[in-house]
């Protein structure tokens, strides 16, 4: 990653609606951030928290039973690294893929920047994700469906062996028929004969755009070896609404535990 998009990368990501760049943060940049994630988890999870600005914590058990959070949102308001990483605008260069808009890095909108983390446990609650896009999200804001990009930061090495992202390449351009209605939104986590696996590093950053179908597949393997942490830092478009300890959970959320089991 430069300091500017090369043609070839933004027509690669025209075409196929995501981007791949190696070795973006250090191995020790990785390891700050993890450190703060498990920091900020154990005071989260002693004081009882259960979400952060009306947006769900999801909370399961790790390998040894004790209590994770799988799913931390607003990740950079309590990880200073994370935050920093941002800061730095080394990712400001992705921002200008989405031509003929203005998006901006949104820390305190939304779900903010969301840390994942899956493993495949018996008591896991975060063993995999079905077919989504992550822009459909927006209908539950203001209506209106806009374009957004999902920069993805892995924490651990990525492939079919912990899961991996499994992208259908081209799916961004898709018409809003086919964005609400491909696939039953996470409920399906079938292999589709036309995915792509994403095969990255710690350290890596993946960018996919928002309308674009895809999934994380669950690892066959059970125990460290399926561990799974990526962060993934929104690009959004649209009217400014920033999130507080007093903003309302919104619908899409209150359906998680109704879907609990396929995720």
């Amino acid at each position: 990653m430069g300091d500017e998009l090369t043609d070839e990368q933004v027509a690669f990501f025209n075409k196929y609606g995501f981007l791949h760049f190696t070795s973006v943060l250090t191995k020790s940049e990785v390891k700050a951030i993890i450190d703060s994630y498990y920091e900020a988890s154990r005071k989260l999870l002693a004081e009882g928290a259960t979400d952060i600005n009306g947006v769900p914590l999801f909370v399961g058990k790790d390998i040894d039973e004790s209590k994770i959070i799988h799913r931390f949102p607003f990740f950079s308001l309590y990880s200073k690294p994370m935050h920093e990483f941002i800061a730095s605008g080394k990712l400001k260069p992705l921002l200008n893929v989405l031509e003929g808009y203005k998006p901006r890095i949104a820390e305190d909108e939304k779900d903010g920047v969301v840390f994942n983390h899956y493993v495949n446990a018996p008591n896991s609650k975060f063993k995999q994700m079905g077919w989504h896009t992550d822009s459909i999200r927006d209908l539950f804001y203001d209506g209106k469906v806009l374009p957004m990009l999902n920069i993805g930061v892995y924490l651990d090495d990525s492939s079919e062996t912990n899961g991996g992202l499994r992208v259908l390449p081209g799916t961004h351009k898709q018409k809003l028929f086919q964005l609400l209605f491909k696939k039953a939104y996470f409920l399906n986590s079938k292999k589709d004969k036309n995915e792509a696996l994403v095969i990255a590093n710690a350290g890596d950053v993946v960018v996919h755009h928002g309308h674009l179908w895809h999934r994380v597949g669950q690892s066959p393997f059970v125990g460290e070896k399926s561990r799974r942490r990526v962060m993934y830092i929104p690009a959004i478009c649209g009217k400014f609404i920033p999130k507080t300890k007093a903003s309302k959970t919104k619908l899409y959320h209150k359906l998680r535990p109704i879907t609990q089991d396929w995720f």
